[in-house]
């Protein structure tokens, strides 16, 4: 009984959160689905190789944001921040294996918005923090409080670990590892959770109640599991890969070199396995394609693609020998840089490119506003609906990410990060008009240095205002256990 009532109780007050709820017949269907370590190595983002027919698909019935950005290079902060609308430093998290309520006890998540508003709420597969693969088939890092229902699939790729080729034997989520798999698709994880999606969608077709529905799939993350004939499509002559100058790392500070060396056994791979690498990766992204085409053509044939919003995004992006770097966590465009593509009711540019800065912070009260809710007073980020009805429009002139002691602004034109307090532990500056591939600093050139003190003043006012404690959060700065904490707002 005090478990019940501390429950209600936590609902009555997370509920303070919303300004007002919308009721009635005007409430989409959400349905978010999120890849893990996708980078923009997609068709629909001009990829010349990569194939990812029903993503493409997906972004010809809605509205495909060419430069979203996370607010941290790493799978837990990032999902605990863009599940929240918070940024990493009013979240507390900025590592892995954290549980999101044992920094900030008392936060509403977007499915607990929408469960409040009479949603059903149900999760499949990853969607906060989980060590992968290890969590694989168990709730990870999940929150209990969000979700209505959840589902935690186990496949193929789980039980035959031993067969995994990796860089570090025994070792395959934080190094490079993959697998050619025998079996089917539906054999596999993701697989298992999108035949699980199809059949929650056929029954939810057939109920009034409106859903929050998130698919969580798992790869591309390493292990790069996928059946073979997903390998097959890249051949490894066709594979490019990419070329770093020799005297590359001499301009950058030593955090930035720290973050892409930090993998010793990733370091200067062999043209072979880098080749291999990179094949595993597409194969994995093409596999991941496939399970969301199935998710996708279930929601059209169920009837209920005219009322379900759709948002497709990661949590970072991902570097695949780019800067002489394997996987994510550094500051570079190759990190920062998600894809997300937003479809559905109340989108009238369909088919079009939203070229302005967007982070992830603003999935959140996208999503809220589009299902026709008040924005929770918590949420940092900015709604994107005036984009998907006009994509000239731009809500932000910056995108914010940081990483360990650096942190990073990416406008329409530059990137600056600073590393250490106020860049004291040094600083890098790129024109991706000239430099796209981030390659040269230009931090010490006596021509930008006008430059470099504007983009710092708009660094430090973004830092200022990402590191606010949001309206009505209680924020734990330490946490001694283990365990997920009660609510206690």
């Amino acid at each position: 009984m005090n478990r019940f009532l501390n429950s209600l109780v936590f609902s009555i007050l997370a509920s303070a959160f919303l300004v007002t709820h919308a009721h009635g017949a005007d409430r989409p269907n959400i349905l978010f689905l999120i890849c893990d370590d996708l980078n923009c190595d997609l068709g629909a983002y001009g990829h010349p190789q990569v194939q990812t027919p029903n993503i493409d698909r997906l972004a010809s019935r809605g509205v495909l944001f060419e430069n979203t950005h996370c607010q941290y290079p790493l799978c837990g902060p990032s999902r605990a921040s863009f599940m929240t609308g918070m940024y990493p430093d009013q979240t507390l998290v900025r590592r892995n294996a954290i549980y999101i309520r044992e920094h900030v006890p008392n936060v509403l998540t977007i499915p607990q918005a929408f469960r409040l508003d009479g949603y059903l709420a149900v999760r499949i597969g990853k969607v906060f923090h989980y060590n992968v693969p290890r969590h694989i088939g168990t709730s990870g890092h999940d929150d209990p409080y969000s979700w209505n229902y959840t589902i935690n699939p186990r496949g193929r790729d789980k039980e035959e670990e031993d067969k995994i080729f990796s860089l570090v034997p025994n070792t395959f989520g934080g190094t490079l590892s993959w697998l050619a798999a025998d079996g089917k698709d539906e054999e596999q994880t993701d697989g298992i959770a999108a035949t699980e999606a199809i059949k929650l969608l056929e029954k939810y077709s057939r109920q009034e109640r409106p859903f929050f529905m998130t698919v969580g799939l798992y790869r591309p993350h390493t292990p790069f599991v996928a059946p073979k004939k997903y390998f097959d499509m890249y051949p490894l002559h066709e594979i490019k890969v990419p070329n770093v100058p020799e005297s590359y790392l001499a301009q950058l500070p030593q955090p930035a070199i720290s973050s892409i060396r930090r993998k010793k056994d990733q370091i200067d791979l062999d043209d072979k396995l880098a080749r291999q690498a990179i094949q595993a990766y597409y194969a994995s992204i093409s596999f991941a394609d496939a399970q969301l085409g199935r998710i996708m053509a279930s929601l059209k044939s169920s009837n209920l693609e005219q009322n379900t919003v759709v948002v497709f995004t990661s949590d970072h992006g991902y570097h695949m020998g780019e800067h002489g770097h394997w996987q994510k966590t550094t500051l570079f465009e190759n990190a920062t840089r998600v894809p997300l593509v937003i479809a559905g009711p109340g989108i009238t540019e369909k088919g079009q490119v939203a070229k302005g800065l967007v982070e992830m912070v603003d999935i959140y009260p996208t999503m809220v506003e589009l299902a026709n809710q008040e924005i929770p007073k918590q949420v940092s980020g900015v709604s994107l609906s005036p984009i998907l009805k006009d994509v000239h429009l731009t809500v932000r002139s910056s995108a914010l990410t940081q990483y360990n002691n650096g942190y990073s602004i990416r406008t329409n034109r530059y990137r600056y990060t600073e590393w250490g307090e106020k860049g004291d532990l040094g600083a890098e500056l790129y024109d991706h008009e000239s430099d796209p591939e981030e390659l040269i600093n230009l931090i010490d050139r006596l021509e930008v240095q006008d430059l470099q003190m504007e983009m710092a003043i708009q660094l430090h006012a973004r830092i200022k205002n990402a590191r606010k404690v949001p309206t009505g959060i209680r924020q734990i700065q330490t946490v001694s256990g283990r365990r997920v904490p009660q609510p206690n707002p």
